[in-house]
């Protein structure tokens, strides 16, 4: 089986297997894609007569054939033109001339397996799995922040050690390695390190350095830099290439390698079937499509360039009731003693699997008078959907990989190598299975129906309910519960004789909803965050001790914000430890002025108080001097592109300024910061610690001005 295929200018498709005699690879000359032109509307009549002619003496068609397929899950087959074209890369350009020639009013016609990646659309195709049949070599290249301004590299990284020098002697370690290693997989820190690298040679006239396996290809640009937006988020997709014979893993780009490892991805490869070059780099969203593509096409069903699902008519009562998200238990600001949090297991997917939610059998026309989901007048046919065929692997699988992981680690000496590879394939089906039920909704899913989302939310809504009933019945009280997490306390007006223990209580509501119910975690103690300036709780911000254990579990605070600087982050971590061991908010004190003590003194170093921050837009679009923007503008002074999407890290040295002097780069030499800056960050992450308590920011200062000598009380 392949692990990686090429594509050439002139057609032909290389497919390259590893084998323990290293990389095997495989001339195709004869694969011609297909994609298809049918009705957009069911028992439409199809005359694409005009169009036919048109594409026949199309040079890049190769032949033309009506054909039956099925345009959609609810319709069955139907005639539609099948285009077969000369070479992949026109498959686009060709459907886009549907519109142009056909003489169909427009809205009538649809184009339909069009937007699929190369690789993909071959393994699709031609019935190919690129999951990889050994095990892959990898060769990491890296190169540092300030070297990536230019076309000349001085240093450079490879596999871990530092290589230094002029261009010659780098070309010259890198070819070295390659050849030692003869890597199938290349992890580039950037991508751009690939013709940065033969610009190099060509200056140095090298002409025998190669990267490459195919020796009439060197390299190839498959896409340029691009920005996206995501869930209200900016990204940054950097210029891609490709390396014949290897797999190019840019880390830059990369969500699922990142997230898991090389493990998890091959996982993800042998599912969606995405080569890993491609799984590497794809979205959630995106190998997510493509499992379902594989089902669809197993069914005989067309994928859509363009989905034009429409809404069905619901009543203002349905519409009212439907736009739901989860349900919520708002948390008890406090500190609560014994507390147990339970988890349904994979909620979302469980409820579409138990209860058969897909959009090809969501309020069908067979069962229209029935109402089987709970609020909602929609009915659910009992044909089985197909996004059930998607998810219920996915959920097994996930299972079993954590059943493996659990029976190694109880093993007397486990493989922490094995455990490693199991938990990279477990992350990446935790984010495909977090992921398909927002998708739902999404309105440019390919198969996503918004009754879905809508009927999944008023199933967990119910659910949620039915557990706090049989927990609260039971002898508990709740303290938190948010979509499929609940936090119960035992209750104090129930005798402990008379309390149904957790376990139970678990099985029992696993048995009433057909989902299993697990015990999280139980904690000697568990405090919960009120939202700023407001006693109210908030949602996802707390922290507890896991009993039996010498670990907390902290949510939301800033120890867990990636934006915060280690300083700050490791000081709240210590005042968290006091608060465990004292629970008193004077020696929680106590660590946060001995912090500010090194903060004035200057005895913090500058690479601890680095912050990270993701760039949202270009810097001419942003409105306010913000230290982002300073840093924007100090980047752009020392030549470093940061784009919308990536991440720019700094310190903040002035924080008084507006200009680019406001912040230094991470990189640049530190010899000052901004003690009253980061003195202020101290105070609101000791804030954190000490509000479920009833503490202030304005009370810590107070005592603080108290409790400490007038140095340090001026700053603070």
């Amino acid at each position: 089986m392949p692990f990686t295929i090429d594509f050439l200018d002139d057609g032909r498709v290389l497919e390259w297997e590893s084998t323990p005699d290293g990389a095997v690879v495989t001339e195709r000359d004869a694969y011609t894609p297909q994609f298809f032109v049918g009705t957009r509307a069911p028992d439409a009549d199809l005359d694409v007569t005009t169009l036919r002619a048109v594409y026949d003496r199309h040079p890049d068609v190769v032949a033309t054939e009506v054909v039956s397929r099925r345009p959609a899950f609810r319709r069955d087959s139907e005639a539609v033109l099948a285009v077969t074209v000369a070479h992949v890369d026109q498959v686009t350009p060709l459907a886009r001339q549907t519109r142009e020639v056909s003489d169909a009013p427009i809205g009538d016609l649809a184009c339909f397996n069009v937007d699929f990646s190369r690789e993909f659309r071959y393994c699709l195709e031609t019935g190919t799995d690129p999951t990889p049949s050994g095990e892959l070599t990898t060769l990491r290249l890296g190169v540092p922040l300030p070297e990536t301004t230019g076309d000349v590299y001085s240093e450079l990284t490879i596999d871990g050690e530092d290589v230094t020098g002029p261009p010659r002697e780098i070309l010259t370690a890198v070819q070295a390695a390659v050849d030692r290693v003869d890597p199938d997989v290349l992890v580039c820190s950037t991508s751009q390190l690939i013709p940065t690298l033969y610009e190099m040679a060509d200056r140095a006239e090298i002409d025998s350095f190669s990267l490459s396996r195919w020796a009439d290809v060197e390299y190839q640009q498959l896409a340029s830099r691009s920005t996206y937006a995501s869930y209200g988020r900016v990204g940054h997709s950097p210029t891609r290439y490709n390396v014949p014979g290897r797999v190019i893993i840019d880390e830059s780009n990369t969500f699922f390698y990142g997230e898991t490892n090389l493990d998890g991805v091959v996982d993800l490869v042998s599912r969606s079937h995405k080569p890993l070059q491609e799984a590497a780099w794809a979205s959630i969203g995106n190998i997510l499509t493509a499992i379902q593509v594989r089902t669809a096409h197993d069914r005989g069903v067309l994928v859509p360039w363009h989905s034009w699902r429409h809404e069905q008519f619901k009543s203002m009562r349905t519409l009212h009731d439907a736009d739901r998200g989860g349900f919520i238990f708002a948390p008890e600001v406090g500190v609560h003693e014994d507390v147990h949090e339970l988890d349904f297991s994979s909620l979302y997917p469980n409820i579409i699997c138990t209860r058969n939610v897909s959009p090809d059998v969501i309020r069908c026309e067979c069962h229209r008078d029935r109402s089987d989901v709970p609020e909602l007048d929609y009915a659910i046919c009992d044909e089985q959907g197909y996004l059930v065929d998607v998810l219920q692997p996915l959920i097994d699988a996930r299972d079993e990989i954590k059943t493996e992981i659990q029976d190694e680690q109880e093993r007397n000496s486990p493989d922490g190598n094995r455990i490693a590879a199991l938990e990279g394939r477990s992350a990446a089906l935790k984010w495909i299975l977090v992921a398909c039920f927002g998708y739902q909704g999404f309105n440019n899913a390919k198969f996503g129906r918004i009754e879905c989302h809508e009927a999944i939310n008023a199933f967990a809504r119910e659910i949620l309910l039915t557990a706090k009933a049989q927990l609260e019945d039971g002898g508990w009280r709740v303290v938190h519960g948010i979509v499929d997490s609940i936090w119960v306390t035992p209750d104090p007006d129930t005798a402990d004789a008379n309390r149904t223990p957790i376990s139970e209580l678990a099985a029992t509501i696993t048995d009433a909803v057909d989902i299993r119910l697990e015990h999280e975690a139980h904690y000697e103690w568990v405090a919960f965050v009120p939202q700023r300036d407001r006693n109210v709780g908030a949602l996802t911000k707390y922290f507890g001790k896991i009993t039996g254990e010498d670990a907390y579990k902290i949510r939301g605070i800033e120890a867990r914000q990636r934006s915060t600087p280690p300083f700050i982050a490791d000081t709240q971590r210590a005042c968290l430890e006091q608060f465990d061991a004292t629970r008193s908010p004077e020696a929680v004190l106590t660590v946060l002025a001995d912090a500010l003590s090194d903060l004035y003194e200057g005895r913090v170093a500058g690479e601890r108080l680095v912050e990270t921050n993701s760039v949202s837009k270009p810097i001419d679009g942003y409105t306010q001097d913000t230290r982002t923007v300073a840093a924007l503008k100090r980047a752009r002074e020392h030549g470093l592109a940061v784009h919308p999407g990536q991440d720019i890290e700094y310190i903040v040295v002035d924080d008084e300024r507006t200009s680019r002097d406001r912040v230094a780069l991470a990189h640049e030499d530190i010899e000052t910061y901004d003690a009253d800056y980061y003195g202020t960050q101290l105070i609101r992450a000791a804030e954190s610690i000490l509000s479920p308590l009833g503490w202030t920011r304005q009370e810590i200062r107070r005592s603080l001005r108290n409790t400490r000598d007038t140095e340090l009380a001026q700053y603070t």
